[in-house]
Order: C-alpha cells, then sequence, then structure tokens
C-alpha cells in the first residue's frame, strides 16, 4: 500500500514474512523480518555504521533502541550485554512482534519490545542507541528526542545516526541549542555519508 508507513503503529497490509541472514554480535545469524517495517531485507546502512562507531555497551542496566524496527540494534545490544535489560521501542505493532520473534529465537530473555508508553516513567539509561526516524518530521523527531535522551543517567551517552543529506548537521545543531546545559552533543563518527552524534549526560559531581 503506497500510503503505509514503516512508523506506522499498525500496517494494514498483509503480513509477508521473510527469513535473511544477518551478522549481529560478531556472528551470523538467521532472523525474520516482514512487508511494512523499515529496511525488511537487511541491516540499513545507516544502523551498520551505528554498529561500526558505537562502544561496547554497558554491560548491565537499562538499554534502550528507539525506533527499534525489527530489532538490529536491540538484538546486537542485548548479545553484548546479556546481563543488561534491553528495552526495544517502536510506534509499530509489527516490528515489536518481529523484534520479540527474533529474541526468542537467538534465546535472548532480556529484550522487552514495546510501544513508549509501556516504558514505565522512572526507567533511567545506561545507554540509548538510535536511527531515528527522520522522516516522520522535525515536530514528531524533536519530541522523541525531547523525551527519550533526559532520561538518561549521569555519566553515560546516547548515539544517534543520521544521514548527511537528511539533517544530522542542522540536527545537532538543534541538540546543542535545545539541551544546552544539561547534555553535551558531539560528532562521533563520519561514514558513508552518516553522522554518529554522541549525546553525553554529565556525571552529576562535574
Amino acid at each position: 500500500m503506497a500510503s503505509e508507513h514503516y512508523f506506522s503503529a499498525d500496517p494494514g497490509s498483509e503480513l509477508k514474512l521473510r527469513r535473511i541472514q544477518v551478522r549481529l554480535g560478531g556472528q551470523d545469524r538467521e532472523v525474520t523480518t516482514s512487508n511494512g517495517i523499515f529496511s525488511p531485507d537487511h541491516i540499513d546502512q545507516g544502523t551498520e555504521v551505528l554498529l561500526r562507531y558505537a562502544p561496547t555497551p554497558p554491560a548491565t542496566g537499562n538499554l534502550l533502541d528507539l525506533g527499534c524496527g525489527w530489532g538490529p540494534i536491540a538484538l546486537t545490544l542485548a548479545l553484548e550485554s546479556p546481563e543488561a535489560t534491553v528495552w526495544a521501542v517502536d510506534v509499530n505493532d509489527r516490528a515489536l512482534e518481529l523484534v520479540r520473534r527474533n529474541a526468542e529465537e537467538l534465546g535472548l530473555g532480556n529484550v522487552r519490545a514495546v510501544r513508549p508508553e509501556d516504558v514505565p516513567e522512572d526507567v533511567r539509561f545506561e545507554t540509548i542507541w538510535s536511527n531515528p526516524p527522520i522522516r516522520v518530521g522535525k515536530d514528531v523527531l524533536h519530541s522523541m528526542l525531547q523525551h527519550w535522551l533526559p532520561r538518561l543517567k549521569p555519566g553515560t551517552d546516547s548515539y544517534l545516526v543520521v544521514q548527511r543529506n537528511l539533517g544530522s548537521d542542522s540536527l545537532q545543531r538543534w541538540l546543542e541549542a535545545e539541551f544546552a546545559g544539561s547534555l553535551e552533543i558531539a560528532r562521533e563518527a563520519i561514514s558513508k555519508g552518516f553522522r554518529v552524534l554522541k549525546v553525553t549526560r554529565p556525571d552529576a559531581a562535574e
């Protein structure tokens, strides 16, 4: 359906599952994807860049994949940090079902795939990784980041990957202005037309 978007809550098209081979957590793995979600045939290039340049995730605590799709970031976090709780958040119910399915097949009991409103308000995060849905528009994107980035714990970092021609530089400027005095914004890496932005909540003692 031409009007269907991967950020629809309930894709209206008929479900068509597919199995694909991907590399997650340093190993080749088989996962399930489908139509009606973002990048169903492979790990998209932006996510590949993020996974290449983000550091080893924290070993414990709450880790967030914001806009998880079928789960490449969330599954990687869960594989690399089996003692952590990984929150895979999306508005697309089909994507969330796929994350749950893939986590179960990979034996990952530490993934919680939920809609945004189902994350308890008191949960704070050791890290947030995201390939955010730029195409939802600036207002929605900014609202997402205003809600989630302040939930970083002191002394922790978030990593966002954004394509340069989709506004990575303007997003960096907005982040610097919006969170001046509370979060520090830096460009962590540049690769294949993408920027990895590092968002740091300074330690309260600093």
